[in-house]
């Protein structure tokens, strides 16, 4: 069988993440921490009121959102798919917030903001999904005015200890089978230019998040199965998916992160 292309793997995590079913099992944040994690990372990037932000695979619009109204920044935020982008800018005005928070469609791997514009970047959960994540790190760089903070949380793994359920495309999709370890993360970012200035380990939000799909899985398989068939879900497969994920970050096998970079002085 011929491995996906980049752009088909972009094109599937775009389709799984822009998903009302997806939405559903992961809640608001669609990351481990949720939105306590992203106000942490805010700190982090010494967020001010009038800073020019960059949410890198945005989503809904979550955090976006979240910067813009307790932050008082001005947020750009771009995602890949155009269903999320519609939805994170209606999402905008309802909280009457469109002044401050813009959601563009566009690509991690080819940004459409010129060199410099940015203050700080944030990229939730998303590193690990995308193909090329040297060239992705040199567009967060790219769009960073030198001194400028980015700050990333992210799957990490120890890839030669992962079990089969948590390798293929399902779990390339579910931010698992291209997650990198915390070390390789910065080396990348370092050669973009990025130098890593704390990192932070938060495995706990990840069983959190693992109990949390498990518990609105069993909800949806007694209220709504019909729904998560034709989502693609499959019931059988899923508890032990879950269970692996689960011993797996006990192992110390998988496990989430904060990074904090700031792009060198040129």
């Amino acid at each position: 069988m011929n491995q996906p292309s980049g752009e088909e793997l972009k094109a599937c995590c775009a389709a799984a993440y822009s998903s009302d079913i997806v939405a559903l099992l992961l809640g608001e944040s669609y990351h481990p921490g949720g939105t306590a994690l992203t106000r942490r990372l805010a700190v982090g990037l010494g967020l001010t009121p009038g800073a020019r932000v960059l949410d890198v695979a945005s989503g809904r619009g979550t955090t976006a959102l979240l910067l813009a109204d307790a932050y008082g920044t001005e947020v750009d935020g771009v995602d890949y798919a155009p269903a999320n982008t519609a939805l994170a800018q209606g999402a905008a005005q309802a909280a009457g917030l469109a002044d401050r928070a813009r959601f563009t469609t566009g690509d991690a791997e080819h940004l459409p903001y010129p060199e410099g514009v940015f203050d700080a970047v944030v990229c939730e959960c998303a590193l690990c999904t995308f193909p090329d994540k040297a060239r992705a790190a040199a567009e967060l760089a790219r769009v960073l005015r030198p001194g400028g903070r980015l700050g990333i949380t992210d799957v990490t793994i120890d890839p030669t200890r992962l079990p089969a359920e948590l390798t293929g495309l399902g779990a390339r999709i579910a931010c698992i089978a291209d997650a990198r370890p915390l070390q390789d993360y910065t080396e990348i970012l370092a050669g973009a230019g990025l130098l890593t200035l704390r990192t932070e380990r938060h495995n706990q939000a990840m069983l959190r998040m693992i109990d949390q799909i498990e518990a609105r899985l069993n909800l949806l398989r007694m209220t709504a199965p019909a729904r998560l068939t034709a989502a693609g879900v499959d019931l059988d497969a899923a508890p032990a998916v879950l269970e692996a994920a689960r011993a797996a970050v006990t192992d110390g096998v998988l496990g989430y992160a904060l990074l904090i970079a700031e792009r060198t002085l040129d």
